[in-house]
């Protein structure tokens, strides 16, 4: 496998000789949200290279093997040797066709020799555990699936996906690796540190958490949050939920995207079951830059591996927002893992798409640091 990377500053100046020149099998696009509403930029970018499958999406922030960089374009151009890829596409018409539009997204791969699909999705009116939910219905239970939402910088309005035809709003794209001699490693952590009692979920549908513990959830929620909540939704980025299960087992950590104040109540950015268990979130710099650490020691290495290896990396906008100036410092953390061998790409997202630990069960997280490392072995 071989990877070439370039970082483009002005859509209109970008040079693409060097990416084709590899000729690439696939191309990972990770685009600030003016890049990607640029038409005369996507359509460039497709045009230099039309024998590859173009994937990637907007972004609240790039990383690349220079670190995180914010209102450019990361591209990763990849050259596989005995790897096959294959991309699918599809419309989400609204929220409520995430989960058929995971089952159509992944349908449109064929189905031999499928070892893992990367999938990225808007941000935006998508039911991010649907759209898993609806995949994982059509491909084999050994076939892995990691990806992510699309950002817009933080602000939840409108994003992208970037694909062969082009940026749009709507579509969702699913490029699906091929052939036994793909090396994969996942690994994701979040650092976020609890605080406050356990509260039962009395009331929720799908995403829409009702009530906790009787309440309203949204009542609990601001008398945690204290002098935050007059800041909500954006402060809701700061003090996620993360899902116990039912043996007091740290789960999922659940990002709060909007609020209703007539019912009392918050949507999430994945689902919730009712009966459960939740707790409040809060984190520091250092506890978020150890849990990137973690992820990347999780997501390990092979011994023969031949040629490059490459990681990407899907990280919450959340966990940007927390570390401010210091973002830099959970992608280095990544990097000093992997070493100098491994490229490294990526962006912040709205929700982030990959296997539990120590499973193959794909789960949107939020506010989570998730990798996907690709290699061949011989």
């Amino acid at each position: 496998m071989q990877t070439r990377q370039l970082v483009v500053r002005d859509a209109h100046a970008a040079d693409y000789t060097e990416l084709a020149a590899l000729d690439p099998q696939f191309v990972l696009v990770f685009a600030s949200i003016a890049h990607a509403r640029d038409p005369v930029f996507v359509r460039t970018l497709t045009a230099a290279l039309p024998s590859a499958v173009i994937a990637g999406c907007s972004t609240a922030g790039e990383i690349s093997g220079q670190g995180v960089t914010n209102g450019e374009t990361c591209l990763t151009a990849i050259r596989f040797a005995r790897t096959e890829v294959q991309g699918s596409t599809t419309t989400i018409s609204d929220v409520h066709d995430s989960f058929d539009a995971g089952k159509r997204l992944a349908a449109g791969l064929r189905t031999a020799g499928l070892r893992h699909v990367l999938v990225f999705a808007p941000g935006v009116q998508v039911n991010g555990s649907g759209l898993i939910a609806g995949m994982r219905e059509v491909l084999a239970p050994d076939v892995t699936v990691s990806g992510g939402l699309a950002a817009d910088g933080g602000r939840f309005a409108e994003t992208f996906t970037i694909t062969n035809e082009g940026a749009a709003t709507r579509t969702a794209v699913a490029v699906g690796l091929y052939g036994e001699h793909l090396s994969l490693g996942h690994g994701s952590f979040h650092g976020w540190v609890p605080f406050g009692p356990l509260r039962k979920v009395t009331r929720a549908d799908g995403n829409l958490l009702y009530e906790l513990d009787g309440e309203p959830a949204l009542s609990v929620y601001k008398r945690y949050l204290g002098e935050h909540a007059r800041d909500l939704p954006a402060s809701g980025l700061l003090f996620p939920f993360e899902v116990v299960g039912s043996d007091g087992a740290r789960g999922l950590i659940r990002t709060i995207l909007g609020v209703d104040e007539g019912q009392g109540m918050l949507t999430l950015a994945g689902d919730i079951a009712q009966g459960g268990h939740v707790r409040l979130m809060h984190a520091t710099t250092d506890s978020l830059v150890d849990g990137a650490q973690s992820a990347a020691e999780h997501a390990g290495g092979r011994s023969d591996v031949v040629g490059e290896r490459l990681a990407v990396l899907v990280s919450c906008v959340g966990r940007k927002l927390v570390m401010g100036a210091r973002v830099d410092e959970e992608v280095e953390a990544v990097a000093d893992v992997f070493g100098r061998s491994c490229s490294l790409t990526g962006y912040y997202s709205n929700g982030e798409i990959s296997p539990l630990l120590e499973s193959q069960d794909c789960r949107l997280h939020n506010q989570t640091m998730t990798i996907t490392q690709l290699a061949e072995v011989a």
